[in-house]
């Protein structure tokens, strides 16, 4: 009797059927769109973070008051369809500009002098309607940047930064001289 080596289809189907069982598994223990929201969070933190320090580092250094933009009444976002005239009490408008750069022409209507902390004004990970980084200032030459975050774990979780961030709005990560705009 001859004795063929090798595996029988039904042996096949079921090592295929335990492997697809295995890797769905993995994936949903792994959840990589929650890892996804987490990574662009952190990156709007840090990006917040250092456009404050920007701007504190231009006002401590400036021999003069600096202009925080042209207008107190609008918010200034990066791209069209961006509005965030829910997001500021004052802001009557929204003033869209696509540049990034730090010497007034930017999306931050501010120039940081001639050594600016950063090279340019970041945008958020997302940037889209939903997701957008903004600036408003008022008459008192304060700040605020905001932006809206996206994970559980920095909106009520463990490392909720929007409900302790001292600001007015419970759904932003609000930071600035002055976080009640």
């Amino acid at each position: 009797m001859l004795h063929k080596k090798g595996f029988t289809l039904i042996e096949l189907i079921i090592v295929i059927a335990l492997i697809a069982l295995l890797a769905t598994t993995v994936i949903l223990v792994i959840n990589p769109v929650k890892i996804f929201q987490e990574a662009r969070d952190s990156q709007r933190i840090a990006d917040l973070g250092q456009m404050n320090s920007a701007m504190s580092l231009m006002l401590a250094t400036s021999s003069s008051q600096p202009t925080l933009g042209p207008s107190k009444d609008n918010c200034y976002v990066h791209k069209p369809g961006q509005n965030c005239t829910t997001r500021y009490i004052s802001a009557a408008t929204s003033t869209v500009n696509t540049s990034q750069g730090v010497t007034g022409s930017g999306w931050v209507p501010v120039n940081l002098g001639s050594t600016p902390a950063i090279p340019a004004w970041p945008i958020d990970p997302s940037n889209n309607t939903t997701n957008f980084y903004s600036y408003a200032y008022d008459d008192s030459n304060s700040w605020e940047f905001t932006a809206k975050m996206e994970s559980v774990r920095y909106t009520s979780g463990t490392d909720d930064v929007t409900g302790t961030d001292g600001g007015n709005k419970p759904d932003l990560f609000e930071v600035g001289t002055n976080v009640g705009l």
